[in-house]
Formats: C-alpha cells, sequence, structure tokens
C-alpha cells in the first residue's frame, strides 16, 4: 500500500498528539482506521462513503485529514452537517482543540445564508421609512433594539440577538443579494456579510449546514453560487442527505408568502408600506388587483385540493387553472421598476427594485409549478392551519434526487466523504440502498463497528404477543398502553418513549398521565409544545423524568449518563407510503419492476430504526435497554434486516402479561 499523503497517525494514533494532549484518550483503531480512508480518498481524489458506529470519533477522523491536506496540500474542504449541535461541537470544541494540536496552522469558519446577517446600509435607510414600514408597537421597539445590537455586536448575524426578530423587523434590515450596492456601499468595510465573505475566501475549512450547501449547489445549476470552489466536501449526518436535498432542489409557494409580500408593500387598512413612502401611486393601484388575484387563486387552488385532488394533494398532470396572479404581479413589478427611476438615492432605489426581482420571481415560481415544467418531479398542494385561516403550500420536488446529485455533485467535486453512523440496511448489512438513493455510483466504502462494548452495556427486548399493528391498529396501541409502563417501571423512569405518530403519542401522553402522576414521574411530551431544545434540558435535570418524542427525537439527541437509561420503541418507523414524494418514489420502483417495499420502506426503516437505537449508548459508561413494542421484527421476514442492522447485545423476548 503506497504511504499516505496526509497521514492522521501521528495525530490519531497511540502515543500521537491527540493522546499526549487529551488526558484519558484511548486511541481508537477504528477512529484511525476511517481517518486514514478519508486521507487516502482525498490524496486520490475519489468519494467514500463511511458508516462508523457511536463512539468512533468521526469527527477528529475527517478533521484531522482534512486540515493536513488544506494547509498542507491547498485543498479547501467543505463540512456539512445537518444540525445545529454537531456544527457548535465543531466550531466551539473540536475545531479549536486541533488548532492546538495540529502540527499546521490553519483557519476554519462557519458560513451562514446572506440572510443571516443584518445590512448596516439597510438599517439606516430603514430608520426613516419606519412609520410607513412597521404597523405594530411591538416593531418599533425590536427596531429599536436592533440599532442598539448593531452597534455592539462582532457577528452581525440573526443568531447573535438575544431575541427572535420579527418577519417585518429583520425582513427590513436584512442583507439581501438584490438590495446590494457592494464596494460602492459606504458602510461597504463595516458590513457584516463581506467581513464572513472575506473569512470564507480565505479559511482551509468551511462549516455549512445541509441546507445552505443543497441551496448553493442549487444555485450553481443557474450559474450562481454562495461558497466559493471547493476540493473535498465531507457530509457528516449523511442519512438525512435524500431528504434535504429534495427539498431545497424542489419549490415551495405558499399563501402566506405572496400574502406577506404584498402586505410589505402596501397595506390597504393602514395605508402604509414601501410603496406608500415613497408615493408610488401607481404602484399602489398594481397592489390591488394582485391581491384579489392572489385571493382568487388560492380560493381555487384550495377548492380543487378539497373536491376533485387526490387526498393526499398530489396532482398528476397540470390542473389547468388559468390565473391573473403571475401576469398581476409582473405589472406590479413593473409598476415599481418605472417609480424606482425617479428615486435619486441609490440605496433607496435599490430598495424598491429589489422588492420588484421578488414579484418577478415569485411569478416565475408559479407559473413553473402550474405548468410542471420539470418532468421528472412530483408536484403536490399542501393545506395547513385551521378552517378559519387556511393556508396553502405549492409543493414541487425532484422524485429522484440521485440522478441530480450525480450530475451536480459527484461529477463536478473531486472528492466527497459521506458518513454517519447509520448508512448500511439489509441483511447482511451493506451500503447498496443510500448510494443507489444519493446517485452515489462510484468510490469507496468503508463499515466501522462501534468500539462500545454493547454486549455488556445494552440490552434489547422483544415482545411477542402484541397484535399486529398492520392488522389490528387500534388493538396494538391499547397494547402499547399496557406496555410502557411495565418497561417504564425497569428503569424507575430514565426514559425515551419513541412514536412514529403524533396522534397517538398524544393521546399516550393523556392516557398515561394518571400513571405518571401517581408515581411523581415527570413527563416531557412533544405534544405540550415545548421547543426540543427546552425538553431534552428539562429531561436532562429531572431525574427519572420520561420524553415522549417523534420524528425529530429520533435522531441528532445526545443524552449521555444517568439521565438516560430506556429507549421504548413503539413501532417501526416506516414512513407513510401516501405521502406524494414518497408515493411517487415508490410507483417509479414498482415502474421499473422493483418491490418498493423491500426496496425502499424497509431500508429507509431499518437505518431510523437504527438512529432511534443510537439513542441509548452515548458513552462508554452509559447502560441500558433499547425495547421494540412492535411484533413485526419477530414475525415478518423482513424483520430479520432491522435486527441485522442493531449492534450486537443480548436479546431478550419476553412475553406481556395480559390484563
Amino acid at each position: 500500500m503506497t504511504e499516505l499523503k496526509f497521514n492522521p497517525a501521528p495525530i490519531l494514533g497511540p502515543g500521537g498528539a491527540v493522546n499526549r494532549r487529551m488526558p484519558g484518550y484511548e486511541a481508537r483503531p477504528e477512529q484511525l482506521a476511517m481517518a486514514e480512508a478519508v486521507a487516502r480518498v482525498i490524496g486520490e481524489s475519489g468519494h467514500l462513503v463511511v458508516e462508523a458506529g457511536t463512539g468512533v470519533g468521526k469527527s477528529f477522523a475527517y478533521l484531522v485529514p482534512s486540515i493536513l491536506a488544506a494547509a498542507g496540500g491547498g485543498k479547501k474542504v467543505v463540512v456539512s452537517t445537518h444540525t445545529i449541535s454537531l456544527q457548535e461541537q465543531l466550531l466551539q470544541k473540536d475545531l479549536p482543540f486541533l488548532r492546538a494540536v495540529m502540527p499546521c496552522e490553519f483557519t476554519a469558519t462557519l458560513v451562514k445564508g446572506r440572510s443571516n446577517y443584518v445590512s448596516l446600509r439597510r438599517l439606516e435607510s430603514a430608520g426613516g421609512r419606519a412609520l410607513a414600514t412597521f404597523q405594530h408597537p411591538d416593531e418599533f421597539d425590536q427596531f429599536s433594539s436592533l440599532k442598539s445590537w448593531a452597534r455592539e455586536t462582532e457577528d452581525g448575524s440573526r443568531s447573535d440577538l438575544n431575541f427572535r426578530p420579527l418577519s417585518a423587523v429583520w425582513d427590513a434590515v436584512a442583507s439581501e443579494n438584490g438590495n446590494c450596492l457592494g464596494k460602492r456601499c459606504p458602510r461597504f468595510q463595516d458590513c457584516y456579510y463581506f467581513k464572513a465573505r472575506r473569512r470564507m475566501r480565505t479559511a482551509n475549512i468551511l462549516v455549512v449546514n445541509h441546507a445552505l450547501f443543497f441551496s448553493d449547489l442549487a444555485l450553481r445549476a443557474e450559474g450562481f453560487g454562495l461558497l466559493p470552489d471547493y476540493d473535498v466536501v465531507v457530509f457528516d449526518e449523511a442519512h438525512t442527505l435524500e431528504a434535504i436535498a429534495g427539498d431545497h432542489l424542489g419549490l415551495r409557494i405558499t399563501s402566506g408568502q405572496v400574502d406577506y409580500l404584498l402586505g410589505r408593500l402596501y397595506n390597504e387598512r393602514t395605508r402604509k408600506g414601501l410603496l406608500a413612502h415613497f408615493d408610488l401611486d401607481e404602484a399602489i393601484d398594481a397592489t390591488r388587483p394582485a391581491r384579489i388575484a392572489a385571493s382568487a387563486f388560492f380560493a381555487a387552488i384550495m377548492r380543487w385540493r378539497e373536491s376533485e385532488g387526490q387526498p393526499n394533494g398530489r396532482l398528476r398532470r397540470p390542473m389547468g387553472l388559468q390565473s391573473e396572479l403571475p401576469e398581476t404581479l409582473r405589472r406590479l413589478a413593473s409598476a415599481i421598476f418605472e417609480g424606482a427611476k425617479e428615486i435619486e438615492d441609490e440605496g433607496q432605489r435599490l430598495e424598491l427594485t429589489a422588492v420588484g426581482d421578488r414579484c418577478d420571481l415569485t411569478a416565475i415560481s408559479i407559473d413553473r409549478w402550474l405548468e410542471q415544467s420539470e418532468p421528472d418531479g412530483v408536484y403536490w398542494v399542501d393545506l395547513e392551519g385551521n378552517l378559519q385561516k387556511r393556508r396553502v403550500s405549492l409543493a414541487a420536488a425532484p422524485i429522484e434526487v440521485g440522478p441530480v446529485l450525480n450530475r451536480l455533485l459527484f461529477q463536478e467535486v473531486p472528492t466527497c466523504i459521506l458518513t454517519s453512523a447509520t448508512l448500511c440496511s439489509g441483511s447482511p448489512p451493506d451500503f447498496r440502498f443510500i448510494r443507489n438513493r444519493l446517485g452515489l455510483s462510484s468510490g469507496q466504502s468503508l463499515q466501522l463497528g462501534s468500539p462500545f462494548a454493547y454486549e455488556d452495556q445494552a440490552r434489547l427486548h422483544l415482545v411477542r404477543n402484541m397484535p399486529d399493528p398492520s392488522d389490528d391498529p387500534a388493538g396494538f396501541e391499547r397494547a402499547c398502553l399496557r406496555a410502557i409502563p411495565t418497561y417504564l417501571e425497569k428503569t424507575g423512569g430514565r426514559a425515551f418513549v419513541l412514536f412514529t405518530s403524533y396522534r397517538f403519542m398524544e393521546s399516550a401522553a393523556k392516557a398515561l398521565l394518571p400513571w405518571f402522576i401517581e408515581r411523581n414521574i415527570p413527563l416531557y411530551s412533544q405534544s405540550d409544545g415545548l421547543p426540543r431544545s427546552k425538553m431534552i434540558e428539562s429531561f436532562r435535570s429531572n431525574p427519572g423524568s420520561v420524553l415522549f418524542g417523534t420524528d425529530s427525537f429520533w435522531q441528532g439527541v445526545d443524552v449521555p449518563g444517568e439521565a438516560l437509561g430506556n429507549v421504548i420503541i413503539t413501532k417501526l418507523p416506516f414512513s407513510v407510503p401516501e405521502r406524494p414524494l414518497l408515493e411517487a418514489r415508490l410507483e417509479a420502483i414498482r415502474a421499473r419492476g422493483g418491490n418498493p417495499f423491500l426496496e425502499h420502506q424497509v431500508p429507509e426503516a431499518v437505518l431510523k430504526l437504527k438512529q432511534g437505537f443510537g439513542r441509548l449508548i452515548r458513552s462508554r459508561t452509559d447502560r441500558g435497554i433499547v425495547v421494540i413494542l412492535d411484533p413485526r421484527v419477530l414475525t415478518k421476514p423482513y424483520g430479520r434486516a432491522f435486527l441485522d442492522g442493531l449492534p450486537d447485545c443480548p436479546r431478550m423476548i419476553d412475553t406481556l402479561r395480559p390484563n
């Protein structure tokens, strides 16, 4: 084997720099094996997919060779994550530590989308328009707070604020691509966004989230881009890539967005708005037909959805709706552009042309959706909110993101590294499903187990006599309500109970609340409306508590230590096949002669089950049990794929006592 160009062994190997600097650190063979594979694929310019079990130390395994390649080989490296918590770990903990132990100097920076930054010029000019722009006292109060904050902040981004700004306030001051004077701006030298851009241009390592990465990828396809050119991209939490890519390579327009845009331009009730401030009477007149057309358009979409549409809102062909909305938005944009010509101040003129552009882009998006301009896309309508205040969403996404990613990403970027604790599925587990879904047709793969001793640290409980949730869903749910307390008693609470249905989670929390009250066990249910971070914080700080959660609690939640000793998985996490995008993907598999259930639904659910199981053991000292109440892991042939995907640990087959 050839010598590694970016050898991580002196850093991560036994007696290496990390070992010498970190007390109690134990070199992990799995971590070094992953780091060497990453170093090799960067040196040779190829792609790599790595499943690395919990505790391997994935971040050091990809950061060390990436830093060596960036600092010593001139490579530009992007590290993309799904969760904010992992970004914070990288930027506040891992990268500062490695900066102290690496033999080379390097720079790393967090890259945020432009709209996260305040524009100092817009902030100043918004003050002169405040009476016309803001409608409510709290908006004026927030604007005043923003001005004070802008004089003190070093970062200039929304996350540095100690409050969440209202949309009307932040939109009036945020940095925008079409509303920027660039070097002609009097505040250019102080501009927080351009300071961030300069850091981004010079940094060796760029840390982004998946959403920003795929927004950039979509823009690159149009000839633009947010990120500088890069040689290497590392996707951590890569099991989420298909979903995030689908969202950002697709389209979504909501009735709320259109209402907000028109209201920002001119509010007929208050006679306020951007157009009123500039006395653009022709443009004000043009907002009225646009508002009438928008109301008629979304009402027609709603009627179609409720009377003629499929239950899931999917359109299999254009609905043939003739709407005046796109044309009225274009006429409004033209009136704004004409009015802007009379404005002498370049910054104020730009403020107007930017909203004119937004009207044009909204019209283009609506036309694209109505015409179903992407032949390989799926189109649907979502209705959200209550009957009094319904919001209509027009959505579209590519049926398969794999071909798009293959063309725009894997064929364009020299080195892509995809890693997660959950990428393999099947019996025996392999990478075929994830590679196929993401369009990764070539490259190397590596499967690494966890260094944790699951045989000593964890025990898996399976229940043989539960009703089948497919054949008897009501009976299964009743049995779950008996089983959950039984298993909570084994660990004195200290449990996550993971659901696949929000409705059942809500009803289970209500039904079992007396049981929790009687035993003085704190219960935190996602149905109570607390933010996820607050729920986890309360769970950690209240010994013996129990958390009921759905989708977002199956992954990305890290609670090591005594607080968590039990994960109860109520049901195998199959996606709902009626959802428009999944329905279209399953149909595409069936059309080419495949088995949608075995080829897509089972491996997708296997990966999610592995994520749920992975909440339990987060360190070498953790101990606990995982309970799967769904009997299909024992009774169905595909159950083997689920069990084969889980770490080796003692398995107990339990018989639940009847009432």
